[in-house]
């Protein structure tokens, strides 16, 4: 199983590498970007099971991530999960609107991130 994490905050692609190791994953499962640029670029190099993304992110924003992913490459079937301070149910529906498979609010727990990963695996 392969992850993208992308937060443009190191700490917060640390805090979800290591819940994700929790989880019974290795560092050699994920991947890291910094924004939706770095991460489209990794996306159109390999194949990924499920990306995890923040939503404000510089240069291209989780949610430009999500649309450009869902129209276009090879992972528009890829599960999205997106990790977000943007809490407000507006953004909420607007993101799965845009075809994110499920949606967290920062801050989290592990247990919050296992169950969501669960969700959309199954």
């Amino acid at each position: 199983m392969k992850i993208l994490i992308v937060d443009d905050s190191s700490t917060m692609r640390r805090i979800i590498g290591n819940v994700v190791m929790q989880l019974g994953f290795t560092k050699e499962d994920f991947d890291e970007a910094e924004d939706g640029v770095k991460a489209w670029k990794l996306l159109s190099e390999s194949k990924y099971d499920i990306i995890l993304t923040d939503w404000n992110m510089p240069n291209m924003n989780g949610l430009e991530l999500v649309k450009k992913t869902r129209s276009e490459g090879n992972h528009q079937k890829t599960p999205i999960i997106m990790i977000t301070t943007e809490g407000g149910k507006g953004e909420v529906i607007t993101a799965l609107k845009a075809g994110v498979n499920n949606y967290i609010v920062k801050p989290f727990s592990a247990e919050v991130l296992k169950e969501k990963l669960d969700g959309v695996l199954k």
